[in-house]
């Protein structure tokens, strides 16, 4: 039996879904691929991969999609590791460096700073690490994943995105969703669902088994990052997608 291959995001936000993925049995019928999210969702176009965990900004470059499970990288509210970060108020900054690592949090940005925020900075695209050297004076930096969660040390001015869209619209946000380009079986979508779950019921053990002194991970297991896609975070994921059209 071929493996489906799933391509998985290497932020420490994922590991409570990678925890049961790393397990019998469903280990037994996958191969687990790495990445960042904007390069998972090239993935899953070049068919180098069945089912990732891709940005929701990229859905509509798909020909043909499928949100696979029940679980996602979500937030309502605060999500602390996708902020903007800056040495100045936002109604000063000139400039924005945007994560190049990044497809949602970028289109979610550039429609707060166009519907709620009201300012008009030039937007510069990242290409490496070193834009995170940039982020003083008057140009800031869009920031996603762990880099981010070491930037709130840094920045006196951290404007968080999730904060920032339930405050505009009383919704939760999906930054990433499990999609797959084509149907896949049954009986895998619910060993699938099973192994996001069982991270979820081991996050002490999964605490201790991450050393990062950077960031309390309990609290951004349980208070920042949503895991569940319920009816009210596909409601919104629509919304999101219906506004960057």
């Amino acid at each position: 039996m071929n493996k489906i291959r799933v391509g998985s995001v290497n932020y420490l936000n994922t590991k409570p879904l990678e925890y049961g993925l790393k397990k019998p049995p469903i280990i037994e019928r996958i191969k687990l691929i790495e990445d960042y999210p904007a390069r998972l969702a090239d993935m899953l176009i070049q068919n180098k991969i069945d089912v990732g965990l891709v940005p929701v900004a990229a859905i509509p470059a798909l020909p043909e999609y499928h949100i696979v499970g029940d679980y996602c990288i979500g937030a309502d509210g605060e999500v602390a590791s996708v902020c903007l970060f800056s040495e100045v108020p936002v109604e000063k900054i000139e400039k924005i460096y945007l994560d190049y690592q990044s497809r949602t949090s970028v289109a979610l940005l550039k429609w707060l700073i166009k519907k709620s925020w009201n300012h008009q900075p030039e937007f510069m695209e990242a290409k490496d690490e070193q834009y995170i050297n940039e982020i003083k004076g008057a140009t800031a930096g869009l920031v996603i994943g762990n880099r981010a969660l070491v930037q709130r040390k840094i920045s006196p001015y951290i404007y968080d995105l999730g904060l920032a869209w339930k405050k505009v619209t009383g919704l939760p946000f999906v930054f990433a969703a499990w999609v797959s380009m084509k149907k896949l079986p049954g009986d895998f979508i619910s060993l699938f669902n099973n192994a996001n779950a069982l991270g979820l019921e081991h996050l002490d053990e999964i605490v201790a088994a991450t050393p990062f002194d950077i960031y309390d991970l309990k609290e951004y297991y349980t208070n920042h990052i949503s895991y569940v896609l319920d009816e009210n975070k596909r409601k919104a994921m629509q919304k999101f997608l219906e506004f960057i059209k």
